[in-house]
C-alpha cells in the first residue's frame, strides 16, 4: 500500500508542477489554488508511504518520479527542447529509481 501511496504521490507531483508554470508565477487564481490543492495531495501521500518505507527510498523516489514525469510533460504538454544529454539524464534517474525500489527492504 505504501508504494501506492508513493506512486500517487508522485503523480501529483507532476501535476502540481505542470499547474505551477500554468499559474504564471501564481497571478491566475485556478491553477494557482489546483496547484495548492495538489502540492497538498502529495506532501500527504508521501507521509503516508513514509510510515512503512524507509526516508531516502521514499523521497528519492517521490522526487524521481515528478523530475521525470516533469520533464516528459514539458516535451510533450509545453513543446521543451528534447536533446540527447536530456534524454540520457532521464533514463539515469529512472535506474536510480529502480534501484531504489529493488533496494528497499518494504
Amino acid at each position: 500500500m505504501a508504494w501506492i501511496a508513493l506512486l500517487v504521490a508522485g503523480v501529483l507531483e507532476i501535476v502540481w508542477a505542470f499547474l505551477m508554470k500554468q499559474s504564471d508565477g501564481f497571478t491566475r487564481p485556478v491553477p494557482t489554488i489546483l496547484t495548492i490543492v495538489a502540492m497538498i495531495a502529495s506532501f500527504g501521500l508521501l507521509a503516508v508511504a513514509m510510515r512503512s518505507l524507509p526516508l531516502g527510498t521514499a523521497y528519492t523516489v517521490w522526487t524521481g518520479i515528478g523530475a521525470v514525469g516533469a520533464f516528459v510533460v514539458g516535451v510533450v504538454v509545453l513543446g521543451e527542447a528534447l536533446s540527447p544529454a536530456r534524454v540520457i539524464a532521464a533514463l539515469l534517474i529512472l535506474t536510480g529509481l529502480v534501484l531504489m525500489k529493488t533496494s528497499s527492504p518494504a
